[in-house]
C-alpha cells in the first residue's frame, strides 16, 4: 500500500508540475513582451551604430508596435463591452417576459375572482350558480352587469338579454350577407387546367413566375391538410404565392403578420375587453366567420409564422384541425351569449368551416424558431429553394372557383389516382428498413396525408413516384435532422442504396438529394 501511494504521489507531482509549466510558460511569455526594460536595453546597444535612416526606421517600428498593442487592447475592450450589453439585453429581455407573464396571471386571478364574486351574489339569491358565474333556472335572473342606458340585464335561457353589441365587425359580416348574391362559379375546371391556369395568371397579370412542380405541390397539400408551411430562402415568392392565388380566385387571401411578442391564442382571434364591454376583433376571426356564408376557397395568410412560437398562439388550432369529425370543429370565443351576438356564434362558440386553409411562411435563420414536429406533422411543408425564372405565358384572367367543386375535384382523385399497390407496398417495406435501422417510423398521420396528397398531385398533371418521393422527403426523411447523423453516416449511405434499389434509380431525386445533403452537414 505505502509503494502505491509513493507511486500514486510521484504520478500525480509530474503530471501537476506539467499544468505549472503551462501557467508559469504563459506568465514569462507576458513579463517577457512587456519588459520594457529589455527593450530600453537592447535599443540602447544597438544604436550607437544608427544612421538617419536607421534612427527613421526604428522610430517607425516602435511607432507600429506600440499602434498594434493599442489596436489588441481596443478590440478586446470592444468586444468586452459587446459582450456586457448583449447580455444586458439578454437579462432585460428576460425581465420583460417575466414581467408579461405575471401579468397575465394577475389578469387570470382577477378575473376567477371576479366571477367568485358573481358566483356568491347569484348564490344569495338562492338559484344554482353555472360555471360562467351566471345562474338561470328557466325563468329570468338579473345579470351581474347594465344594459345600454344603465338598465340591468337579464338572463333568459341562457342568453344575456342586452342592447350592447360587443361584437361590431362580425354583425358587418351578418349584415353584408343578408342581400349577398353568390358569384357564377367555374365548375368546368379540372386540376390540371386550374394549375396551368394559375400559373398564367401570376406570370401575364403579377410578374410572378413559379414551376408548375410548385403549384401542383400546393394545390395537393390542400387536399391533405389544412395547414401549409412554405418554407426556403428569402425572396423565392413564399407570401406572393397565396397572395396571388387569392387574387386569381378574386378572394383577396387575409395576411396576419406575425410578431416576436405573440404567446396566446388572442393575438389571432381577439379577446374580450372587460373594461370596454367589447371584443377586440381580428382580420383572421372576421375571415373565419365570413367563411361560413359562402361557398369560396378563403386563404388566410401566416407570415413569418416561426418569428414567435406556432405551439403557443396557434395550439388551440392546431388541436381542432386534428378532430376526425368536421363538426366538432368550434372555437371557443366568449364564455356566454348575448341576445346581440353575431348569428353564426352558437353560445359563444364558432364552427370553423371547411373551406378555410391556413398558409404559413417560414425562414429558417437566426430570428426564428425552430419548427417542431408537432407542427409539422400536422402541416405539408413545400420548399421553396430557388428564385422563378422569367417565361412567356398567355393572357389569362381570375376565375371563381367555389370550395364544393374544388372538394369535388379532390374526392375524384381519390377515386381514381390511388397509390398503387406496388408502391404502397414498397413503402411498407421502407418504413420497417428505417424502423429498424435508425428508429424512425413514419406514423399512421403521415401515410394518411400521402394517400390524399399522391392522388391530387397526379391529377394536377404530376407522376406518383414524384409526389410520393416529395412526402419521403418533407415529412420522413426530415425527421433524421433530431438523430446524431455524425454516427448515421454509414446508415445514410445504406438508405439511398436501397431507395435506388427499390424504387428505381434516378426515381427518387428529392429524397435521395436531402439525404445525401444531411451526411454533408453532419
Amino acid at each position: 500500500m505505502n509503494e502505491f501511494l509513493r507511486w500514486f504521489f510521484a504520478f500525480m507531482s509530474e503530471m501537476l508540475k506539467g499544468f505549472g509549466y503551462i501557467f508559469s510558460g504563459i506568465g514569462r511569455g507576458i513579463a517577457q513582451i512587456f519588459n520594457i526594460k529589455n527593450y530600453i536595453e537592447i535599443f540602447k546597444s544597438y544604436s550607437t551604430d544608427f544612421g538617419v535612416v536607421g534612427w527613421i526606421l526604428a522610430i517607425l517600428a516602435i511607432i507600429i508596435v506600440i499602434a498594434i498593442y493599442v489596436l489588441i487592447a481596443f478590440i478586446i475592450v470592444l468586444i468586452i463591452r459587446k459582450y456586457i450589453r448583449f447580455r444586458h439585453s439578454i437579462v432585460s429581455n428576460e425581465d420583460l417576459l417575466e414581467e408579461i407573464s405575471d401579468l397575465q396571471r394577475q389578469v387570470l386571478k382577477m378575473t376567477k375572482e371576479k366571477d367568485e364574486i358573481m358566483a356568491m351574489k347569484v348564490a344569495q339569491m338562492g338559484l344554482p350558480v353555472g360555471a360562467s358565474g351566471l345562474s338561470y333556472a328557466g325563468g329570468e335572473v338579473p345579470y351581474q352587469g347594465e344594459g345600454e342606458g344603465g338598465e340591468a340585464a337579464v338572463v333568459e335561457d341562457g342568453v344575456v338579454q342586452t342592447a350592447d353589441r360587443r361584437f361590431s365587425r362580425l354583425l358587418e359580416v351578418d349584415s353584408f350577407y343578408k342581400n349577398y348574391t353568390p358569384p357564377e362559379y367555374d365548375n368546368e375546371i379540372t386540376l390540371e387546367q386550374l394549375c396551368e391556369a394559375y400559373r398564367n395568371f401570376a406570370c401575364s397579370k403579377m410578374h410572378l413566375y413559379y414551376d408548375i412542380k410548385t403549384i401542383r405541390l400546393f394545390i395537393a397539400g390542400m387536399a391533405s391538410t389544412k395547414l401549409i408551411i412554405l418554407q426556403g430562402i428569402s425572396g423565392t415568392g413564399k407570401t406572393s404565392l397565396p397572395y396571388s392565388f387569392g387574387k386569381f380566385l378574386q378572394n383577396d387571401t387575409t395576411i396576419a403578420s406575425v410578431q416576436p411578442s405573440w404567446r396566446d391564442r388572442t393575438e389571432l382571434f381577439g379577446y374580450f375587453n372587460e373594461f370596454t364591454k367589447n371584443f377586440n376583433e381580428t382580420e383572421v376571426l372576421k375571415r373565419i366567420y365570413s367563411s361560413g356564408y359562402n361557398n369560396d376557397v378563403n386563404l388566410i395568410l401566416l407570415d413569418e409564422m416561426n418569428i414567435a412560437r406556432i405551439e403557443y398562439y396557434f395550439a388551440e388550432m392546431l388541436s381542432i384541425l386534428e378532430m376526425p369529425n368536421a363538426d366538432e370543429w368550434e372555437l371557443d370565443i366568449v364564455p356566454n351569449s348575448w341576445s346581440t351576438d353575431p348569428i353564426r356564434l352558437d353560445r359563444g362558440k364558432l364552427v370553423i368551416p371547411q373551406n378555410v386553409w391556413y398558409i404559413g411562411t417560414a425562414n429558417n435563420d437566426d430570428s426564428t424558431y425552430a419548427i417542431s414536429d408537432k407542427v409539422y406533422d400536422r402541416a405539408q411543408p413545400i420548399n421553396l429553394d430557388a428564385k422563378g425564372i422569367a417565361f412567356d405565358a398567355p393572357e389569362q384572367g381570375p376565375i371563381n372557383l367555389g370550395y364544393d367543386h374544388l372538394q369535388q375535384l379532390f374526392d375524384t382523385a381519390f377515386e381514381s389516382f390511388p397509390i398503387s399497390q406496388e408502391n404502397l407496398r414498397k413503402i411498407q417495406q421502407l418504413d420497417l428498413w428505417v424502423i429498424e435501422k435508425l428508429r424512425v417510423a413514419f406514423g399512421n398521420r403521415i401515410l394518411k396525408q400521402m394517400g390524399l396528397f399522391v392522388p391530387v398531385y397526379v391529377a394536377c398533371g404530376g407522376e406518383e413516384l414524384d409526389g410520393i418521393d416529395y412526402v419521403l422527403a418533407t415529412k420522413i426523411f426530415r425527421k433524421f435532422e433530431s438523430l446524431n447523423l455524425a454516427m448515421l453516416r454509414d446508415e445514410l449511405r445504406e438508405l439511398v442504396v436501397y431507395i435506388n434499389k427499390s424504387f428505381g434509380k434516378n426515381k427518387m431525386n428529392e429524397s435521395i438529394a436531402y439525404l445525401e445533403r444531411l451526411q454533408k452537414l453532419f
